[in-house]
């Protein structure tokens, strides 16, 4: 594969394209800047909603984003919301009663995409007293459809408590995490970023064959597989969770050291 180009380029964010303090290097947005010369698509892939695309939209402008891991499609250039894969309000009441049940001090929260509402008890990590965020009861939260659902136990281990949440969502929905804490990220049945960047990529008439993607944790792996089983790359950053590095194709440098800048380069 010496030879082999891509046609479109997918990357995480945090941990992956930004580096720890949350901006892109002067040497990867120009790196991106001169493959979309030549005509390269490059789309984000995160987990993260719409709400928090802003600051990256004042770097890279335009594409289109898959956020909430694969859940909602975001246009960059006109922030707009172009397709969502929402979680049902059915399915959200069955899985926080019986995850409520089995672990009482499960604290949920849920991503609308431009909004945040979560629990009096659950702790928001980010962005605390930021627009569209507020304090909502449980009955509020699952009675419309979400982008996304948020697990989360403040004393239970990472692992055990994604493992106890996988249990007990079984075949019903999608969970993932990306964090170090114990934070389950729930999306509809089937949903994850490998779905949204396969419409992404039918879009610009691309399969897998012709992708490359750069992430970091587990919420990357199903992107991972469809890229690595249709014969693309799928390459893990240095300091990726071992799950994806035995997952990669190839794996390049850390954030910090501008590893999916280097890759493309190499290329």
């Amino acid at each position: 594969m010496s030879d082999w180009r891509p046609r479109l380029i997918a990357s995480d964010m945090d941990g992956t394209l930004l580096r720890w303090d949350d901006t892109v290097s002067d040497t990867t947005v120009a790196e991106l800047a001169r493959w979309r010369a030549e005509g390269v698509p490059v789309v984000l892939a995160t987990g993260r909603p719409p709400r928090w695309m802003t600051r990256i939209r004042e770097v890279l402008g335009h594409g289109t984003a898959v956020c909430c891991n694969g859940a909602v499609l975001l246009d960059l250039a006109a922030f707009e919301v172009v397709d969502e894969d929402p979680l049902a309000p059915d399915v959200l009441q069955e899985v926080t009663a019986e995850l409520r049940r089995q672990q009482p001090d499960t604290w949920f929260a849920v991503e609308y995409g431009l909004e945040f509402r979560h629990e009096p008890v659950y702790q928001p990590r980010w962005d605390v007293d930021a627009p569209g965020v507020a304090v909502a009861t449980l009955e509020e939260m699952v009675a419309a459809p979400v982008a996304k659902l948020l697990a989360r136990h403040e004393s239970l281990g990472r692992d055990e408590f994604v493992a106890l949440v996988e249990a007990v969502v079984g075949d019903r929905a999608t969970v993932t995490h990306s964090s170090e804490d114990a934070l389950a990220e729930i999306s509809a049945r089937g949903v994850t970023k490998a779905t949204g960047l396969a419409k992404v990529a039918a879009q610009h008439g691309v399969g897998p064959e012709d992708v490359v993607v750069f992430g970091d944790m587990p919420n990357d792996l199903a992107a991972f597989d469809w890229v690595r089983e249709g014969g693309g790359r799928a390459v893990a950053m240095a300091h990726a969770h071992p799950d994806l590095l035995a997952a990669a194709t190839d794996v390049t440098g850390t954030n910090e050291d501008d590893g999916v800048a280097a890759f493309l380069a190499a290329l």
